[in-house]
């Protein structure tokens, strides 16, 4: 189907110059090879926490992925290439949803609004010219693992668009989320994410404060608990244990998905932020940007991403950052589960490993 295979292209390979705002840096080269120790901000919460949510202090920290241990750079999609140069970054403190929203919450709002998600809408022929009419249907992006090993040259082989995947069906038209309210909602598109961010009375993140959040106040670790993937033997990370991508040998007790909070939290009080599921962010994504903030001088103040979006492998697609890892990173293929690690995806694709938290900004 030409409709599918256009939206699992801009999936995977998932112009404008932002004017970030920038403060003097304080004995520290803005862009650099090495971390400089987090400073966390004195500013305190202003009261007790919204329900689900915890204080992130915000404050400077080095922004970027540190080298990966023992992995190939060329393994992750180059996972370090576009998070880099390491460079000084200061973020206001906010409020932050302890979990990945999941399907309970998420159907609160949908029952309340009547909201229908990107996926659960027939694609508009204008929005696919060529695309025959009977392509033309509503689905998502699905994980369909192969039966065999295959090579890893072509993520069709283990990537499908199905008719009938939605946040309801999350594993097809025949799957539903029936017992399921504490996984994370998936297949949302942006705009999802969005409305159901100002229903709440919240929003995105930034990929900033994502990463200042997802770091715990920890410096320049590879992982938000530190630098050894599994911590005194203990799994840490709902991600891909086996053969990529044909056999999840589940040794750490999931096989695909998990409920939220199932693994340890981070030093903030984070949940699932190298795992389970990737994240929404704010950020336009540019390959360049981190590039374009040490070029600025200074540290970068609360940066709110560049201006527009651009990725040279689909350059009219328009792509947000997706942060965080998923049930299917592996140091065979994907590693994002490394904090500092950037995705990228189309803004109208929703997939069953890509969902969102939200923030909120300190009210006095």
């Amino acid at each position: 189907m030409a409709f599918a295979t256009a939206a699992l292209a801009a999936f995977w390979y998932s112009e404008g110059d932002a004017k970030p705002s920038v403060i003097p840096a304080r004995g520290a080269s803005h862009a650099s090879s090495v971390f400089v120790p987090t400073v966390e901000s004195a500013t305190r919460p202003p009261g007790p926490a919204p329900d689900g949510m915890v204080w992130i202090p915000g404050g400077e920290f080095s922004m970027g992925a540190q080298d990966p241990p023992d992995i190939n750079d060329v393994v992750g999609m180059q996972a370090t290439i576009d998070s880099r140069p390491i460079h000084r970054t200061y973020v206001d403190g906010f409020w932050m949803d302890r979990t990945e929203v999941t399907n309970e919450q998420f159907a609160a709002f949908v029952r309340a609004t009547a909201y229908v998600t990107v996926a659960e809408r027939t694609p508009r022929a204008e929005d696919f010219p060529g695309a025959p009419p009977d392509a033309l249907v509503p689905g998502s992006v699905l994980f369909a693992p192969p039966d065999h090993v295959v090579p890893l040259d072509d993520h069709l082989r283990w990537w499908s668009y199905v008719q009938g995947a939605d946040w309801r069906h999350p594993l097809g038209p025949r799957s539903s989320i029936a017992g399921k309210g504490a996984f994370p909602v998936v297949h949302v598109a942006y705009e999802d994410a969005l409305a159901y961010a100002k229903w709440a009375g919240k929003r995105l993140p930034t990929e900033a404060e994502w990463e200042f959040a997802a770091r715990g106040g920890l410096t320049g670790q590879v992982y938000p608990w530190g630098n050894e993937f599994r911590r005194e033997g203990q799994w840490m990370a709902n991600s891909h244990q086996g053969h990529f991508p044909d056999h999840d040998a589940g040794a750490d007790h999931f096989t695909g998905i998990a409920p939220v909070a199932k693994f340890p939290a981070n030093g903030y009080g984070l949940y699932d932020v190298a795992e389970n599921v990737w994240e929404w962010v704010s950020d336009w994504y540019r390959p360049d940007y981190y590039v374009e903030l040490a070029a600025a001088g200074g540290i970068a103040r609360n940066p709110q991403g560049p201006a527009s979006s651009f990725d040279a492998s689909e350059p009219g697609v328009l792509k947000r950052v997706h942060r965080g890892g998923s049930f299917l990173c592996t140091d065979q293929y994907c590693s994002r589960y490394m904090v500092g690690t950037r995705g990228k995806g189309d803004i109208s694709t929703g997939t069953n490993h890509l969902g969102f938290r939200c923030v909120s900004p300190r009210s006095e």
